[in-house]
């Protein structure tokens, strides 16, 4: 009979205490389901304030987070009270914490990143594939001897000419050109241009060219 006392004590006590660990659970869920925050907002860059996409959006201290879209929008639940982390590449690191005073279960932020300049190391490019290769291309350098042979050497009128006439026109000269043709085009608008057939002075230059050489074919 007293065993059986002992068992329904036991089991009366055993049952308060599951009960009240299952109550302070339901508790906490209800604490933690009052403090979770909608986040959500756009990340824009400090000064032209252009959106900043694929930012990673974290919580500290958590593995909970997001990553915003191309147009740097961003909607994530956190609690009250987190420090969220932003970061991209080319952009400063930043951090904002959650106010513990929001009463409402969304909240919109504007994030601001500021751009970050990144120095990388000097590379240098050599042409040799392998250390022996540029051992041997060393060790057969053939160096002028003073600054003087070097500068005639670099301003030799032949390799000059080579490289002037296999050079291409850049940006500026095409763009030169470009105008030239539009300006000749309204200048001669509403009438024919003229005719270099029937220009004595184009004659008198090509025939004089012809004289001197200028056509015959280079060896």
């Amino acid at each position: 009979m007293l065993k059986k006392i002992y068992l329904a004590t036991f089991l009366i006590l055993l049952t308060n205490i599951l009960f009240a660990q299952q109550k302070v659970k339901w508790q906490d869920a209800s604490v933690k389901s009052r403090d979770l925050i909608q986040i959500s907002g756009v990340v824009v860059e400090g000064d032209s304030l252009l959106a900043v996409p694929y930012t990673s959006i974290i919580v500290k201290n958590s593995h909970h987070g997001t990553i915003s879209d191309y147009y740097g929008y961003f909607s994530f639940v956190a609690q009250k009270s987190d420090t969220i982390e932003f970061t991209a590449i080319g952009f400063t690191y930043a951090q904002y914490i959650i106010p513990d005073t929001l009463s409402s279960k969304t909240y919109s932020l504007i994030q601001v990143l500021r751009t970050d300049t990144i120095y990388l190391k000097t590379m240098e490019v050599f042409p040799w594939p392998s250390k022996e290769q540029f051992k041997q291309a060393f060790l057969n350098l053939k160096l002028p001897e003073d600054d003087l042979s070097r500068a005639t050497k670099n301003m030799d009128r032949a390799a000059l000419k080579d490289q002037m006439v296999g050079m291409a026109m850049d940006a500026s000269l095409n763009y030169k050109y470009t105008m030239q043709q539009n300006q000749s085009k309204l200048y001669y608008a509403g009438q024919y241009p003229p005719n270099n057939l029937l220009n004595p002075m184009a004659w008198a230059q090509f025939i004089k060219a012809w004289k001197n050489g200028a056509f015959k074919k280079k060896q």
